[in-house]
């Protein structure tokens, strides 16, 4: 079938994206879905960081690539063995990492770090291997296993989550990245404690999820620390005890916490030296949780004797540590509960044929969350 997409044909780009205009609409073709897979009709889509990473160079992927990865979606048809599952009419968030269950992370229930998974991500093919796009005979690569900045696509079976229906599509779609990796990084890789104190570093959407995941997991206080103003008062709205610029140097976060130093520390920046602050930040015994993705060549330096002498941990977070199919439907149930706010992280609402523009409001900072409705 013919459908609409985002297609980005070299990674590397610079803005404005409103002038260089890296992703064009494209007409393109969609295979049928083979066993494994769904089709399904894109309802909504979020812009994320990782998608900018991909078209800024920081994330190279094989290209010619239809990219987006944060969505909710319509099944309109599923495979012979999908069907077991799904059926037409359900709808679903997308996961932007399968989970094959077979390989060893998987089996040891640790699928965000899936093997196969990654590899598949890594190439910009789906699950099994196969490419489901085309445009003129050429191949168009799968962004995340979604490439969710279109019309239609399709998908693997283990990349959808059935949710309600009720949920506002410009709502349900950032259960699928922000939500997942955010709220999953307080409550799952850090392990929050009731009572723990809490400061996070950068305010976007992944930020301000986590800043929402420790507030409803009981963190007290929790500190945010981003450079621009609309954000810093957004997070004391959502209930921060305090929002601090970093240039206000560690002293002022410490003291925003009561003169002690934090027993977690959450850096969503994608900058080493930002992750460097925030290791030199926590307590003692502290934990440190990094979700962002800096550039590769980016080189992370800290006192080695720390670790010991400290005993501070340090530790990276993939999606959340989140299995997508056990941490959407509970995070959902949180926000019908009131204690999960998600809707508060929604920026705009736009067509999507704007896209390039609003990666450029992304780039700035201006925006948390941005959706597009194909």
């Amino acid at each position: 079938m013919k459908i609409t997409a985002a297609v980005l044909d070299h990674i590397g780009q610079s803005g404005p994206f409103a002038q260089t205009r890296p992703l064009r609409l494209a007409e393109v073709d969609l295979d049928p879905p083979g066993a494994n897979e769904l089709l399904v009709k894109v309802e909504a889509a979020g812009l994320c960081h990782s998608d900018l990473s991909v078209i800024n160079g920081d994330r190279p992927r094989p290209t010619p690539m239809a990219i987006g990865h944060e969505a909710v979606a319509t099944v309109i048809e599923a495979g012979a063995v999908a069907a077991a599952s799904f059926m037409a009419g359900d709808r679903v968030v997308l996961s932007f990492l399968p989970l094959c269950g077979t390989c060893p992370a998987c089996l040891a229930g640790e699928g965000y770090l899936c093997a196969n998974g990654a590899a598949a991500n890594g190439a910009g093919t789906l699950l099994d291997g196969d490419i489901r796009l085309h445009e003129c005979g050429v191949e168009v690569r799968h962004h995340l296993g979604a490439s969710a900045f279109a019309t239609h696509a399709v998908v693997d079976r283990r990349s959808a989550v059935k949710v309600p229906a009720d949920i506002p599509v410009e709502i349900a779609a950032l259960f699928g990245c922000a939500v997942l990796t955010g709220v999953g990084a307080v409550l799952n890789t850090a392990r929050l404690r009731v009572g723990e104190s809490l400061v996070v570093y950068g305010l976007g959407g992944v930020g301000l999820a986590a800043l929402l995941g420790a507030l409803a997991g009981g963190a007290v206080p929790v500190v945010a620390v981003d450079p621009m103003p609309h954000k810093r008062a957004l997070a004391v709205e959502l209930g921060a005890a305090a929002a601090l610029d970093p240039a206000d140097g560690p002293d002022a976060i410490v003291a925003a916490l009561g003169g002690v130093k934090p027993d977690v520390v959450i850096e969503t920046v994608g900058k080493a030296a930002v992750l460097a602050q925030a290791y030199a930040l926590a307590r003692r015994g502290g934990r440190i949780v990094t979700v962002g993705l800096p550039n590769p060549a980016e080189q992370l330096s800290i006192p080695a004797v720390s670790l010991v002498a400290d005993g501070k941990t340090l530790m990276g977070s993939y999606m959340g540590s989140s299995i997508p199919s056990r941490d959407i439907p509970r995070y959902i149930a949180l926000w019908r509960a009131g204690r999960l706010p998600v809707e508060r992280l929604l920026t705009s609402v736009s067509p999507l044929n704007e896209i390039n523009a609003l990666f450029d409001t992304l780039a700035s900072g201006a925006a948390i969350r941005q959706v597009v409705i194909p």
